[in-house]
């Protein structure tokens, strides 16, 4: 059985011109659900920062000499296998 979810309940204030534009904007089955879109657009948002951080850590990575040199070193052990059944050459 799947454990019910808990709920907090946070007060914004927001301008009714922004409410009204993100209703419009819903997709349809949320258009008269605010707090299920404030949801939705959360998590998005959530997801959207998380993607963020991974490709600054891939980045990084990518640029830190010591990894770069490990990784020709990989490459450079399975250069000789990279053709392999293929009937090619090297």
């Amino acid at each position: 059985m799947e454990k019910p979810t808990i709920s907090v309940r946070r007060s914004v204030a927001l301008p009714p011109s922004l409410i009204e534009e993100a209703m419009d904007m819903a997709p349809p089955e949320l258009r008269k659900n605010f707090n299920g879109l404030v949801r939705r657009l959360l998590e998005a948002f959530i997801e959207q920062r998380k993607n963020h951080e991974f490709e600054q850590e891939m980045g990084a990575m990518a640029a830190d000499p010591c990894i770069q040199k490990e990784i020709a070193a990989i490459n450079s052990e399975f250069t000789t296998a990279d053709g392999d059944g293929l009937g090619i050459i090297i």
